[in-house]
């Protein structure tokens, strides 16, 4: 743990005002132990399905409910209920919740994000709410998981490239570069001041040498192909003169010669999304990002329960693969 964040407990009050746009708190009188999501909007989120199947299968009386909201008030009054052990934490709440935080673990401290919260013991008798980012061990592991070790192999010391300027870019830029070992990262996105901030962020963590970002088909078509790549945007057809430029640097630098493995981290509505085609089309291997999602669950269970083996993988990727095989209604 880093002690970058520890405060007085008095940065919140125990029961703040809740918004009156605040959702109601489901009963959880049946319930051992409850955790949340919390952001908004979440209606979508297979988080509750995820972590419900565990607790189901270790034979735990918890549960996971969503809390869409952007109040963040009404979530920190959450997490000083009796039965609350964790959250999850989505937009718009990822960055917004670090100050009233008493403890970052250092992968929360360098990505600048968190998307998971919970309750610690300091030694001089302090409850600490701490936070943490298992985004990057979700895209790690669903790269590490996919791929032979050969395939891994290649990709160190190689070129990556992250598609995208938000939250999760960060999360991906940190576990290309310290868990896959990429040299380069190239940054495609559409607006060049969100990927001007994302370097800045990661230099001043540590990880922002070899960052690049990639302004044109141009100089797309004189870069080295990438063997790792990570998408990070919504599977929205691109309109405006950025958007259109965005999808053809994306185009010209997936149809390089050389060929690699991509996550493409968006699988809602569908995970056949435009950028997963134009990657199958021209023969690059295609991870969903639902195994990002459930391998950063799975983290997310370790933390809370404090649980390290045994839990139940193949179980919740057959709960998940079984949800979205179902048509939406």
């Amino acid at each position: 743990m880093s002690r970058a964040q520890i405060k007085s407990q008095s940065t919140f009050t125990l029961s703040p005002p809740v918004s009156p746009a605040a959702p109601p708190v489901p009963s959880n009188d049946h319930l051992d132990r409850v955790s949340y999501l919390f952001g908004h909007p979440i209606s979508h989120s297979l988080s509750p399905l995820l972590h419900d199947t565990i607790y189901s299968a270790l034979d735990l009386n918890y549960a996971q409910h969503l809390y869409e909201t952007r109040s963040l008030t009404a979530c920190l009054a959450l997490t000083h209920s009796p039965k609350f052990f964790g959250a999850s934490v989505t937009m718009p709440h990822k960055v917004a919740i670090i100050p009233f935080l008493d403890m970052l673990t250092p992968e929360g401290e360098a990505i600048g994000a968190v998307n998971t919260i919970f309750w610690r013991n300091h030694p001089d008798g302090r409850r600490l709410l701490c936070g943490t980012n298992t985004d990057c061990i979700g895209i790690r592991e669903a790269i590490l998981q996919n791929v032979s070790k050969e395939a891994v192999s290649e990709m160190r010391g190689r070129g990556g490239m992250v598609i995208g300027g938000g939250g999760t870019c960060r999360a991906a830029v940190y576990t290309l570069k310290t868990y896959i070992g990429c040299d380069e990262v190239y940054l495609v996105n559409r607006d060049r001041s969100e990927v001007e901030q994302v370097v800045k962020e990661c230099k001043t963590k540590g990880f922002g040498d070899g960052l690049r970002f990639v302004e044109s088909v141009e100089e797309a078509e004189r870069l080295l192909g990438p063997k790792v790549v990570v998408s990070a945007i919504p599977d929205i057809p691109p309109k405006s003169e950025a958007e259109i430029r965005t999808r053809n640097i994306v185009q010209t630098l997936l149809g390089k010669k050389e060929k690699g493995v991509i996550l493409e981290m968006c699988y809602h509505p569908s995970p056949d999304t435009a950028i997963a085609r134009i990657a199958r089309t021209n023969e690059w291997q295609v991870i969903e990002g639902t195994e990002a999602m459930i391998w950063q669950g799975l983290e997310q269970e370790k933390v809370w329960l404090r649980k390290v083996s045994a839990l139940p993988v193949d179980k919740v990727k057959q709960v998940i693969a079984a949800k979205l095989s179902k048509p939406s209604l």
